[in-house]
């Protein structure tokens, strides 16, 4: 029988695929994530409850459930902690339950952690039940004192029910005043059995309310109870404790005298609820013990009138138990000059308290009077003081302080009976922003500059220290510049304006919490300065000044041309050719004008209207002195005899001058109209009417008398114009 042979490739397939089967259970094995081991294994006897145990096992990827076996009855028998005990879904924490617990016993612990992926064991844990049993708390029902003894309470309470009868409990005890946030506490062990319990707690202070809480365990035990329900209880009253004194010294007046505030409290220390029914005081001069004066008050201050000397005062409280210690206090003299040892001090906030720090040159000191009170506009009512033994800092909590307040905070040094000079600083406890901006004006506007001042904020508005100031100001549609200086700095020059500009501007006041922005003020620069307005005026006042002097050289060089300048001279009617004129040669004159120059010779014959008859009669004078002068009173009076009936020449005298007319009483109506036709119709009118109105007056009392002169016209030496009658064409046409 002959067998053919497997092919190659067959063989080879099953190689491959043992090897791809191979491959996959390695990359399962090596892709498995199996649960956190588990650790921290800790168990608790609750007595007569349960046995609990808790791990601490690490956050799982997967769905983790755990499985505990104990073994107990000194290991006799085991069991597995029941599936409905916590056991699943990732729970720590594991009980077992009586009846299955048993006091005194040994166990043991192992805890299985189980996922999908595989399983692991933590270590076996051994657990001693009296070193891990548990009690419940005890119940205080009274804290009282005890009468007739002082600073000491009884507490009572009642022992847990679940607890071993036969077990020694220890117990912890622990205490405070009401108002205090430290606990004090104080251990001790009860042997008996009985259900009620007691404790004295001494060393307590006198008249103060106590807070007390207890817990317990067996002695074997590492496991507290929980604290019981707290109770208060208050001590037996006694005599007041001490009292610190303090004062604050103002300044003394004309005569010498000074007010002196006395201000105490109880001393630190001194119980809580410590009252006083009074105080009494007493003070002398130093070595003058028989003037001392006494008063009594019930309040915690008193104001004394003290003269310049120094003072000794003495202050005791007292109760229906008796008085406290005297406090004294020494006032030193007007004159007396106090010592002075603090170098340097410093404020600083830590977590909720205010410390201050001090350095001192004189190593002796050890005492120091703290003295802090709010910084406000007004005068304090209201001083805070604390002495401070054997250190160089204060501490004072943040609640005891005003947010936003500034306090000003003093240390004296105080050596022996002496107070030395003190070092003052301020400091807030928490710092906001301001409440209220800077007031704030615009001064000296100039073109390019402007003064900014400002006015400080109030003391209670500032809510912190003011760091700086800073200046915000734009011109209209413009870009918005600022400046920012120092806290002590309230003005400011700004500087490079535009001309001509309006300017909104505000400050700013900041402190370390953030700003607030003050009242916004406008304002425009000038156009023009005083200086340019100065340089100007000066620029035209120095021309001036100079053309003044340069004319008074050149009048004081030609003081001729000066003359003729300022007063040109004025053609004197005395010495003018008309006033030679007569009869025949004044009408060869006329008619030779009127040969000379035919165009004009109308013209000349008519009057040009002039504004008014004044102004004409003004320009129509002749120096009628020197005329009469030179003419006889009988040729004057030819003359005119020749003038009325010839109508050849006429002359319009000025209205202060009398006119004088022959002493016939009628004037020819063609007179009149002739005359009007020469001077302007309003003019006319009113000759006309003043020579109607004359005719009937004349007299001989009337008529002129020869040679008086006219004051106005001697006077005068304003040239008047001669004017002729508007016959004379006529008559020369008659005469050709």
């Amino acid at each position: 029988m002959k067998f053919s042979p497997q092919p190659a490739c067959i063989d080879l397939g099953m190689m491959w695929a043992h090897a791809l089967w191979t491959l996959l259970l390695l990359c399962k094995f090596s892709l498995a994530v199996l649960p956190a081991k588990p650790e921290n294994i800790s168990c608790v006897f609750y007595y007569e409850e349960n046995f609990t145990c808790t791990w601490s096992p690490e956050k799982e990827a997967s769905y983790t459930w755990y499985k505990v076996k104990r073994t107990y009855s000194y290991g006799y028998k085991s069991d597995i902690c029941p599936s409905d005990n916590s056991t699943r879904g990732n729970h720590s924490f594991c009980s077992f339950l009586p009846p299955t617990i048993t006091n005194p016993d040994n166990y043991t612990i192992q805890v299985e952690a189980q996922n999908a992926d595989g399983i692991i064991k933590s270590d076996i844990t051994h657990w001693s039940l009296d070193a891990i049993t548990k009690i419940e708390p005890p119940e205080i029902f009274s804290v009282k004192p005890v009468l007739g003894v002082k600073r000491m309470v009884q507490i009572k309470w009642i022992r847990p029910v679940l607890a071993p009868v036969s077990s020694t409990l220890k117990y912890t005890l622990r205490f405070k005043t009401v108002n205090s946030a430290y606990w004090m506490e104080v251990n001790f062990t009860k042997e008996d059995i009985d259900r009620d319990e007691t404790y004295n707690l001494t060393g307590l202070q006198a008249f103060t309310e106590y807070v007390i809480a207890l817990r317990c365990a067996t002695k074997e035990s590492m496991f507290w109870s929980g604290w019981s329900q707290e109770k208060m209880g208050t001590t037996e009253e006694e005599a007041p404790h001490g009292l610190d004194l303090w004062r604050v010294l103002r300044p003394a007046t004309v005569d010498g005298r000074r007010l002196v505030q006395l201000m105490w409290k109880k001393a630190s220390g001194a119980p809580v609820l410590e009252k006083a029914l009074g105080y009494n005081i007493w003070y002398f001069p130093e070595n003058s013990t028989n003037l001392t004066k006494t008063l009594n008050t019930t309040n915690e201050k008193l104001e004394l009138y003290l003269g310049g000397k120094t003072y000794w005062v003495c202050v005791v409280s007292y109760n229906s138990l008796g008085e406290s210690p005297v406090a004294t206090l020494r006032i030193p003299a007007i004159d007396e000059k106090s010592f002075q040892c603090i170098e340097a001090m410093q404020a600083c906030l830590t977590q909720d308290q205010l410390v201050v720090e001090w350095r001192s040159s004189a190593p002796e000191v050890d005492t120091w009077m703290v003295e802090w009170f709010p910084d406000l506009d007004s005068e304090p009512s209201t001083f805070s003081w604390e002495s401070v033994s054997q250190a160089t800092n204060w501490t004072i909590k943040q609640d005891e302080l005003k947010p936003f307040w500034c306090y000003n905070i003093s240390v004296y040094p105080v050596l022996q009976d002496r107070v030395g000079k003190p070092f003052s600083i301020q400091a807030y406890v928490r710092e906001g922003i301001p409440s209220a901006g800077p007031v704030t004006q615009a001064d000296n506007i100039g073109v390019k500059t402007v003064t900014i001042t400002w006015k400080e904020i109030p003391k209670s508005q500032r809510n912190g220290f003011i760091t700086n100031y800073t200046i915000f100001y734009q011109a209209e549609d413009g870009k918005e510049f600022s400046k920012t200086v120092n806290s002590n700095i309230l003005q400011y020059d700004l500087e490079s304006l535009t001309r001509k500009t309006s300017y909104s501007l505000q400050v700013m006041a900041s402190t370390s919490a953030g700003g607030i922005n003050g009242t916004t003020i406008n304002f425009k620069t000038l156009s023009i300065s005083i200086l340019e307005i100065f340089l100007i005026t000066s620029l035209v006042g120095g021309g001036l000044l100079i053309l003044i002097i340069l004319s008074v050289a050149y009048g004081l060089k030609k003081p001729n041309r000066l003359k003729h300048l300022c007063w040109p001279d004025v053609p004197n009617p005395a010495e003018s050719s008309i006033a030679t004129w007569r009869g025949d040669d004044f009408k060869d004159k006329i008619n030779l004008k009127e040969s000379d120059d035919p165009v004009n010779m109308e013209e000349d014959r008519v009057l040009k209207p002039y504004s008014s008859p004044r102004d004409l009669i003004d320009k129509l004078v002749v120096n009628f002195e020197n005329f009469l002068e030179d003419v006889s009173t009988e040729e004057l009076g030819k003359g005119q005899e020749n003038i009325l009936r010839e109508e050849k020449n006429e002359y319009v005298t000025s209205p202060y001058r009398p006119y004088c007319p022959p002493i016939s009483t009628e004037i020819p109506q063609r007179k009149s109209q002739q005359l009007c036709s020469r001077i302007p119709e309003g003019i006319c009118l009113e000759t006309t009417e003043q020579l109607l109105s004359s005719v009937p007056n004349l007299g001989p009392d009337r008529i002129c008398e020869e040679g008086e002169p006219n004051p106005y016209l001697k006077n005068s030496v304003t040239t008047r114009e001669f004017l002729t009658s508007e016959k004379l064409p006529e008559q020369t046409k008659r005469e050709v």
